[in-house]
């Protein structure tokens, strides 16, 4: 008897620190962004802790937790397992949250009171700026990039459910950045443009300096498909294919340019001195002839030197032109709109859409 009782009161010795452990926390925005709310008791009503209505995403730790859509635990409510929401949506709560309480260890929960399960963290590497080139997708930790191809390729990223730490050395080290999830089309900012050799998600309950993370990235929404969610195919009305803005296009020509003749005509010069130097020679006699050929030298020179001298020069030189034409790339994204149940969505695709697009009891589009 004894030897139960001490049973006993281990297990609810256990128990109590486990629930002791227990909390939530509640984000302003997706992405575990923006103004937050932490707590390990019952709340029945947010409006009491300034946060009625306000949560958009959720960390679970260490027990299951019932968040309702209206104060005293009433409306719409779902059961939260441990892990990390970055969104409310799927299950409809986003901006909605009135009421919380954590659920006994011992309670049973019906399957379909739980909310779909906060799908596994991953990140994607595009080789070019702008999510272009060659890609490359990770669930788990990578220690050497070198083993996947990609070492020190990495331009633009994606990040889906959870931090990432991403380094420019193999096996963690060097120059660290942590990444919260959104959409980061250039990693120059970070100076870890083609630098990246290692990757790893960042634990749950790991608290990150500020100064740590990468400047606040584009969001990003996570069409891969829940559990057990089911899917419809929306009819597309609208695709509009996006490419990059006019592109200039330059090339050099050869220009033949005028200029004009600088200094004396030389060798006009020389021939006009010689010839001017005869014909004074000619004309004078004793100390005059000399005279007169030194005399008609210096004319002769003079005169040459002025022939063709008004003249032009015409030399060769490269000339740049250009002109501004249409981006001929591929294009960056596909513009789509479908209609669903009525209503008119938009969404922006890597590849063209088919007749349909796949979409969940609310519109939103999955993969």
């Amino acid at each position: 008897m004894t030897s139960f009782i001490r049973t006993a009161v281990a297990v609810a010795a256990v128990a109590a620190a486990s629930q002791a452990g227990a909390q939530i926390t509640f984000y302003e925005n997706d992405g575990f962004q923006g103004r937050n709310f932490t707590t390990r008791t019952a709340v029945d009503n947010f409006r009491t802790a300034g946060f009625n209505d306000r949560a958009s995403s959720v960390v679970v730790q260490n027990n299951r937790w019932e968040v309702c859509d209206d104060a005293q635990f009433g409306g719409r409510c779902a059961v939260l397992r441990p892990g990390r929401y970055p969104s409310l949506d799927a299950m409809g709560l986003n901006d909605r949250v009135s009421s919380v309480r954590a659920v006994g260890r011992n309670d049973r929960v019906e399957n379909d009171r739980y909310a779909p399960l906060p799908l596994t963290p991953q990140v994607t590497f595009y080789e070019h700026d702008g999510f272009g080139g060659r890609s490359f997708t990770t669930e788990k930790q990578i220690n050497n990039f070198q083993r996947t191809g990609f070492n020190d390729r990495a331009s633009s990223v994606v990040v889906i459910g959870d931090r990432w730490e991403v380094w420019e050395n193999i096996r963690y080290s060097g120059r660290c950045v942590v990444l919260r999830p959104g959409r980061y089309a250039s990693l120059s900012a970070m100076g870890l443009n083609d630098r990246v050799s290692s990757v790893r998600a960042v634990a749950m309950n790991v608290r990150i300096d500020d100064y740590r993370y990468a400047p606040p990235p584009v969001p990003v929404y996570d069409s891969r498909r829940r559990y057990e969610e089911q899917i419809y195919a929306a009819n597309v009305t609208a695709v509009r294919a996006v490419v990059g803005p006019p592109q200039q296009r330059c090339w050099i020509e050869q220009q033949q340019v005028a200029q004009p003749a600088s200094g004396y005509n030389v060798p006009a010069a020389l021939a006009g001195a010689v010839l001017g130097g005869v014909l004074g020679h000619q004309v004078g006699g004793g100390r005059g002839k000399d005279l007169a050929t030194a005399g008609g030298a210096v004319a002769g020179a003079a005169i040459g030197a002025n022939v063709g001298g008004g003249g032009q020069q015409v030399t060769t030189q490269n000339v740049q032109r250009c002109e501004t034409v249409p981006n001929q790339a591929k294009p960056e994204f596909w513009d789509v709109t479908y209609t669903f149940r009525g209503l008119e969505h938009h969404v922006q695709m890597t590849a063209p859409p088919g007749p349909t697009v796949n979409v969940n009891e609310r519109g939103e589009p999955r993969t």
